[in-house]
């Protein structure tokens, strides 16, 4: 459904816009859709990269297996990534590997999305509000305070 989303979507800027290069913008996105990169989320805990490819590994050659794990420490996210040498052969294993179990978990297997360059969001970190000295004459804020 997302596929045919953004294929309209293109469809509909390539025939706005004017020009002879539109039908490549067109034809370029097109083929950046397609990829060989597969985005695998439901993942065991207890699923590594080893692992990962060895279940993925009977549709084709896999490039790389990858169970992303929290920085501070080190445990899985949940997810990974599975990098093949062909497009058709991420196609054959999101097929065959989309809903089913490994590692006791139903995983969900769909095409990874490029992620955009530069820097990316974040931070929101920190201590939120509320405790401290009022300047009211005490700490902690409401009425007399402490």
């Amino acid at each position: 459904m997302a596929f045919c989303n953004r294929f309209g979507s293109l469809l509909r800027q390539s025939s706005a816009s004017k020009g002879q290069g539109s039908m490549g913008v067109l034809l370029n996105s097109i083929r950046c859709m397609s990829s060989s990169k597969l985005f695998i989320g439901g993942l065991s805990y207890g699923t590594d990269d080893h692992s990962l490819k060895d279940a993925f590994s009977s549709f084709g050659d896999v490039i790389e297996a990858r169970v992303i794990t929290d920085r501070e420490t080190g445990r899985s996210r949940g997810f990974g990534f599975v990098n093949y040498d062909t497009e058709e052969c991420a196609s054959s294993a999101l097929s065959a590997m989309d809903g089913q179990e490994l590692d006791g978990r139903n995983i969900r297997v769909s095409y990874a999305n490029d992620r955009a360059p530069g820097p990316r969001g974040g931070g929101g970190g920190g201590y939120g509000g509320g405790g401290g000295y009022r300047g009211n004459g005490g700490y902690g804020g409401g009425n007399g305070g402490y």
